[in-house]
């Protein structure tokens, strides 16, 4: 059964364009939390969806960082087939009162808007 408490999250998540397949989510006893996705490496916005992730869950502020991690985890290489099928993406929460709904607050005020427009991740620059 889905924890409730992370369906702001996840149906957030699930509208990112290089974002696909099963989102899983849990708690541990501390009430730290995770959250955990695929993230299409052949999509013209993967890269982008790294950055944004990244910039927002591990180093928006230099004095006020926010009580998460982004990152990628994998079994050993010699165990998957390449990163396709295997490579996955892990947003942990560090703290009990920063929850999922926080964080998927943090990530709608600062990500591309709206997140599923494709057109809205894409710099001029590009």
């Amino acid at each position: 059964m889905t924890d409730p408490s992370f369906s702001k999250l996840t149906e957030f998540l699930k509208k990112v364009p290089a974002i696909y397949g099963a989102i899983g989510s849990g708690k541990g006893e501390d009430g730290r939390w995770w959250v955990k996705f695929s993230i299409d490496i052949n999509h013209p916005l993967a890269w982008h969806t790294v950055q944004e992730f990244g910039h927002v869950l591990n180093y928006l502020s230099l004095d006020n960082r926010l009580p998460t991690s982004f990152q990628p985890v994998s079994p050993p290489p010699y165990m998957n087939g390449g990163p396709d099928d295997f490579l996955s993406w892990v947003i942990e929460g560090h703290d009990p009162n920063f929850g999922p709904d926080d964080c998927a607050e943090w990530l709608l005020g600062r990500l591309p808007k709206p997140v599923d427009d494709e057109s809205q991740w894409i710099d001029s620059d590009d």
